[in-house]
Order: structure tokens, then sequence, then C-alpha cells
């Protein structure tokens, strides 16, 4: 199993960035996908997750957006508005379950490699 992400970067507050995780070695419809990250010296920690529905951290709620397309294998996040305190590594990860959606990191079997995002003030 490979997670890939792509589009990550440096944006200035306010912008929008798309990130993109493609999926190879499973059958990713069968897969709740998220979206983690990780600041330097803190904890990995949720930001959303998709199977037919979606969830968010309250940090992010009304800015970011995760939508995923089984046809491609991948998932995005939408980030709008982003403010600098979303400066972080940026990860997918799959976990083998449709059911309710979990936010724990450990609950995830597949990562991604990561991605920064860096958002200047």
């Amino acid at each position: 199993v490979q997670l890939v992400e792509s589009g990550g970067g440096l944006v200035q507050a306010g912008g929008s960035l798309r990130l993109s995780c493609t999926a190879s070695g499973l059958t990713f419809s069968g897969y709740a996908m998220g979206w983690f990250r990780q600041a330097p010296g803190k904890e990995r920690e949720f930001v959303a997750a998709i199977t037919g529905r979606t969830q968010y951290d309250d940090s992010v709620k009304g800015r970011f957006t995760i939508f995923r397309d089984n046809t491609k294998n991948t998932v995005y996040l939408q980030m709008n508005s982003l403010k600098p305190e979303d400066t972080a590594v940026y990860y997918c990860a799959a976990r083998g379950a449709l059911g309710a959606i979990v936010t724990p990191p450990n609950k995830y079997t597949y990562w991604g490699q990561g991605t920064q995002v860096t958002v200047s003030s």
C-alpha cells in the first residue's frame, strides 16, 4: 500500500491550498480516508476524515473541505482562509473501515510521507 501526498507549499495568511493524496495497493472505496497534521514540537492531530460522510476538527470547520474521487483513488483537502497556525506537515491516512469516523491517529493503518504547508503572516 502506498499513499502519496502532494500540493503543499508556502502561502500567505488568507490564501488557499489544495492537498491531494493518491492511494495504490488497496481497494480505495472500502477505506475511510483522513488528513492529519503535525507541527514542530506537537503531536499529530486529526484534521478531517471521510467515509460516505465527513468530519472535521473544530479548528478547521468552515475553512477546510475534504472530498474524494474513488475513480482516481484520491482524497483531497481544500484549505481556504489559511492561518499561520495551520502551518504543519500534513499527512493522509487510510483506515480499512467505513463505519463511524474515528479521529485518533493510531486507528489508521496506512500513512503517506507528508507534505509541508507553511502559512506566513
